[in-house]
């Protein structure tokens, strides 16, 4: 099973294009980071929605929008202008959550998003436990 989940702000805005047969593909990029102190290390992941769902969720992923995504992620390899071989990180979103509040929602906007609960590691969630 190859599922991944990441929690992050979006470094742009995101961008929308259209394959020949016209279905909508809406790409963002969110960081994942790794590591402590000076050994910190931030990778990008390209992330991708297709079709509709995309399409709906698009005037929402400026730059700076926290955001939880989840699901498959590649690793892809091609060869760049001058030869030389790339690799970039890449995830097909199958599930989007918007967190946080962000100074660019639409206007058209009726209701405020939820707000997601946070729940650090060392958190006890002990009320929550019916036994």
């Amino acid at each position: 099973m190859n599922i991944f989940i990441i929690t992050g702000n979006l470094g742009n805005d995101a961008e929308q294009r259209f394959t020949q047969s016209g279905d909508s593909i809406v790409s963002f990029s969110v960081p994942a980071k790794s590591g402590f102190g000076d050994k910190a290390v931030t990778s990008w992941i390209k992330c991708s929605m297709f079709g509709k769902r995309g399409e709906s969720v698009l005037p929402y992923l400026k730059k700076g929008q926290l955001v939880g995504v989840q699901g498959e992620f590649a690793a892809r390899e091609w060869q760049d202008k001058e030869g030389q071989k790339r690799t970039s990180n890449e995830m097909r979103v199958s599930e989007l959550s918007l967190l946080g509040k962000s100074s660019h929602e639409p206007a058209q906007r009726q209701e405020p998003a939820p707000k997601a609960k946070t729940v650090s590691h060392g958190d006890t969630l002990d009320s929550d436990i019916p036994f």
